[in-house]
Formats: structure tokens, sequence, C-alpha cells
């Protein structure tokens, strides 16, 4: 998915400031929360995409359900509200979880099946390519889609094997149309 640029900046100017104040680890923490929290409540993203209601009733109900955060992180949440931006939060804090990943050395992994795999599979898929260095540090996230048939879809940072069934299909199809 592409991050828009709004994201990239107020990530960014996040990341600074953790980085000059010692906050890094909390934020990181907190913005996961944040992230898991906008995920999963569909009356949140709502109430923030809803145009007629104004900047301080939402930072009003904001400050409540973000009242656990460190300063930093609130500060970070009212900001974004202020300016307009509240349809961008979660954008906002997976990029600066991407971004402090990355300084970490963590890489994005995604393995895209048709059906749920077991964990020697899994392994056995991540062990059989050079993409993934499985000595490192890794984030695995394991996306189920039945349309692709079969086999396995891995995509880390930019790069992407596509041994899925539908994909073979779809190659044939084209080779016999060819000749």
């Amino acid at each position: 998915m592409l991050t828009s640029k709004v994201a990239k900046r107020y990530a960014q100017g996040l990341l600074d400031f953790t980085n000059e104040s010692g906050q890094t680890a909390t934020v990181f923490s907190e913005m996961k929360d944040v992230v898991k929290l906008m995920s999963e409540s569909k009356d949140l993203n709502k109430f923030f995409l809803t145009p007629y209601i104004d900047s301080k009733k939402k930072i009003e109900v904001a400050n409540e359900i973000f009242k656990g955060l460190s300063v930093s992180s609130q500060n970070l949440i009212r900001l974004v509200i202020k300016q307009g931006r509240e349809s961008q939060l979660k954008n906002i804090a997976q990029e600066f979880i991407n971004k402090v990943e990355d300084i970490n050395g963590v890489q994005r992994v995604t393995l895209t099946t048709a059906t749920q795999l077991s964990k020697e599979n899994i392994d056995q898929i991540l062990n059989s390519t050079n993409l993934v260095n499985t000595n490192s540090n890794f984030d695995l996230n394991l996306t189920i889609n039945p349309e692709i048939l079969g086999g396995y879809i891995l995509r880390v940072g930019d790069q992407q094997v596509d041994a899925s069934v539908k994909t073979k299909l779809n190659q044939v199809k084209k080779d016999f149309q060819l000749n």
C-alpha cells in the first residue's frame, strides 16, 4: 500500500522528536496500539472521518480514548486532528512503525496463501528463498486469499515471489493464446 506524503512527513517529524527525546521505544509501542485500535474500530474511523464534527469535539474524544498514551503520542494525535488530518492517523502511526523497524533492520515479510499453513510449511517457504534473512529480525504478516487457488505469494520489501496456482494458470492461458 502506498503511503501518503502527509503520513511520511508526520511520521518523520515524530521520529526525529522521539530520537532527540529518547522516547522512540515508548512511542513505537504506542503507535502499534493506535494502529491496532484504528484497524479494529470502524466506529472510531467513521467518527474521525465525519466532516461536520468539529476538531474540538474530536480532540476531546481522542483525549479520552488515548489517555493512557505518553504525552508525546497524545500531542501528535491532537496536532493531527487540529490540522484536519485525522483521516491519516492510522497511516501516520504505521509509517512511524515502519521507519523505526527500518532503522532496527527488521524485514517486513508478507506471505499470502490460499489456506492456513502449518508452522513447518511456513518455515519451509521462508527458508526456500534468499529474499528472507531468517537469521535476522523479520515481521511476518500471514494473509489468506482463496482466490490464488494454491501455492503462495511471498513479498519482502519491494520484491515478490509469485508461486501461486492462479498466476501459473494465467501464464499457461497466455501461452496458449500466443500459439
